[in-house]
C-alpha cells in the first residue's frame, strides 16, 4: 500500500532523513521505533505532505503523492494522528470528529461513523459535548484517533499514541488500535517510543536511528533481538 523510497528530508541545514526506504503492506501494523530526534515523526510528516521531501519517493497506492499539499493527501486516503494530539481546544469533542470529516458530504454517513466510533471509544460519548481542551490526555489521544478515522482512510498514521498517558491507559489504547486495524481493516503506520508495546501488536517492524534505518524485520523477530532489546526494551 505505502512503499518509501530513499527518502531525503532536510531542515535548513540539518539532514532530518538520510535516504530512508520502507514498506507497509495492505491491513498490516507496521511499527517505526528508535530514539528522540531518531526522525520517526518526520517521516509521518513527509508522507503527510507537512515536511517538504529534498529527494526519493513516496508512492501510495501505486500514485506517487511526493510533495502533494497534505489535503490531496488526506483525499487519497491517509489520515495523520499527529504527535501531541493537536486537537481542537475550544471545539466540542463532537466538533473535533466533524473536523475530520472536513471533506466528505455524505452526512448520513458521518453521523454513522461517528456513532460507530463511539463503540469502540465510549469516552468519547460521554465527553461529546465538552471541549477537547477540557477532555484527559487520554480522552484527547482517543479524539485525536477518532478525528483521523473519520476521513474514512485506507492508511492511519499514528504518531506516539502513548505519549503523556497514564500508564493504565497505554495498554487501552494499544487494544483499540488493534480492533482498528482488524475491525476497519485501516492500515497502520505507528511511530512510537514505547517500543515492547509497539512491537507486540504490529506484523513488522524498522528501527531507525539519526535519519536512517538500521534494521527492519517482523516485528516478532526485533523484540527478540538482542541489540533492540538492550537498545529499546530496557532488557
Amino acid at each position: 500500500m505505502l512503499e518509501i523510497r530513499n527518502l531525503h528530508v532536510h531542515y535548513g541545514a540539518v539532514k532530518a532523513l538520510k535516504g530512508i526506504s520502507l514498506a507497509v503492506g495492505s491491513g498490516q501494523i507496521v511499527a517505526l521505533i528508535g530514539a528522540n530526534g531518531a526522525g520517526k515523526s518526520t517521516s509521518l510528516r513527509a508522507i503527510s505532505g507537512i515536511a517538504d521531501v529534498s529527494s526519493g519517493e513516496i508512492i501510495f497506492d501505486g500514485i506517487d503523492i511526493t510533495n502533494k499539499p497534505p489535503h490531496v493527501i488526506v483525499f487519497a486516503g491517509i489520515s495523520h494522528a499527529p504527535e501531541g494530539r493537536m486537537i481542537f481546544a475550544n471545539l466540542t469533542t463532537r466538533e473535533n470528529l466533524e473536523m475530520g470529516a472536513y471533506l466528505r458530504k455524505d452526512k448520513g454517513e458521518i453521523r454513522k461513523d461517528i456513532e460507530y466510533l463511539f463503540s469502540i471509544f465510549p469516552k468519547l460519548k460521554e465527553r461529546i459535548n465538552q471541549p477537547g481542551g477540557k477532555l484527559s490526555g487520554g480522552e484527547q489521544q482517543m479524539l485525536a484517533i477518532g478525528r483521523a478515522l473519520l476521513a474514512r482512510p485506507k492508511l492511519l498514521l499514528l504518531d506516539e499514541p502513548s505519549l503523556g498517558i497514564a500508564p493504565i491507559l497505554v495498554k487501552t489504547i494499544f487494544q483499540k488500535i488493534v480492533e482498528i486495524n482488524k475491525e476497519l481493516q485501516t492500515t497502520i503506520l505507528l511511530v512510537e517510543q514505547n517500543a515492547h508495546m509497539a512491537l507486540s501488536i504490529a506484523d513488522y517492524g524498522y528501527v531507525m536511528e539519526t535519519g536512517e534505518i538500521r534494521l527492519h524485520a517482523p516485528a516478532s523477530e526485533l523484540a527478540q533481538n538482542e541489540e533492540v532489546k538492550k537498545a529499546y526494551l530496557g532488557m
